[in-house]
């Protein structure tokens, strides 16, 4: 009996040609006796089409090729479902595989994807949306926002939003936080809500975290001058700065005093003044290096 294998690509995810992918996956998988399914995103009724895949075919494993949203619809199509997850990176925000630490090559990752062991990662979930990676409110998510508006992608549009949106950059909001059976208070720049360490870029904001501790991180950046913005964007997170709080905890509230730009892993979600969040522990299967 073949093993089935559903490989689910996002054809448009960071402006690459992926018809070179799906001949290495096809080849792969012939190779390694698996029966392939390829699925292509149309961003109408996917989930919807997977689950209906999944039911059809039972796979032993979905293999992913997109960035961090293609990720997390598959796991949300499968929350159900006990199959584990395979990425191959080809998206522009590929956050969660920089996290795990997956290599750069192509026959390095398919190994991975098809053949190794796998975590079992936890999820976030915000006002009821699913977060795999990293959210935040503030600061970076009003350059998700100017990003996503303007017309130049690659690394110097986004350069050139992150230099527009410091500029520019609105009055620090005070965010009433309550986790862990207390309450505080804090004017912020920025909250990052962290289920992992880094950023896509690879910049480290979390440096406690980790995927799979039924725990995620509030990481409250106060006064985010240009030095510290500078510290951070070169990775040299300063943690024991007085700028940086880090509340770590299963589930929280924050409310905000006006509404501020909120953004769930690379996407941008509207302005918001309540971010009610909890840990979905264990959520999903993803194979790890």
């Amino acid at each position: 009996m073949k093993k089935n294998i559903i490989f689910v690509v996002n054809p448009i995810s960071g402006d690459l040609d992926k018809s070179d992918l799906i001949e290495a996956v096809s080849e792969f998988s012939a190779t390694n006796q698996f029966h392939l399914e390829v699925y292509e995103t149309t961003g109408k009724d996917d989930i919807r089409a997977i689950q209906e895949l999944y039911s059809q075919y039972l796979p032993e494993r979905i293999i992913t090729a997109g960035g961090d949203g293609t990720i997390k619809m598959v796991a949300e199509a499968m929350e159900t479902h006990d199959v584990i997850i395979g990425i191959l990176p080809a998206g522009s925000a590929n956050g969660l595989s920089v996290d795990l630490n997956l290599p750069n090559t192509i026959e390095e990752n398919l190994k991975i994807a098809f053949l190794h062991d796998y975590i079992e990662m936890d999820m976030i979930c915000i006002n009821g949306k699913k977060s795999i990676h990293l959210s935040d409110i503030g600061l970076n998510a009003n350059l998700v926002k100017n990003y996503e508006e303007s017309n130049m992608r690659g690394i110097w549009g986004y350069a050139l939003q992150a230099f527009t949106t410091l500029t520019e950059s609105e009055e620090p909001f005070v965010a009433t936080i309550s986790a862990n059976n207390e309450t505080v208070e804090h004017t912020a720049r920025m909250i990052v809500i962290a289920n992992s360490q880094k950023y896509g870029t690879g910049v480290v904001i979390n440096p406690n975290g980790a995927m799979n501790d039924g725990k995620f991180e509030l990481v409250i950046l106060k006064n985010l001058d240009l030095l510290l913005i500078g510290k951070i964007i070169t990775g040299n997170m300063p943690i024991d700065s007085d700028d940086v709080v880090i509340i770590s905890t299963e589930k929280a509230v924050i409310k905000t005093d006006y509404p501020v730009n909120f953004q769930i892993d690379g996407e941008y979600c509207g302005a918001q003044t309540l971010l009610d969040i909890h840990i979905l522990h264990k959520q999903m299967k993803i194979a790890i290096p």
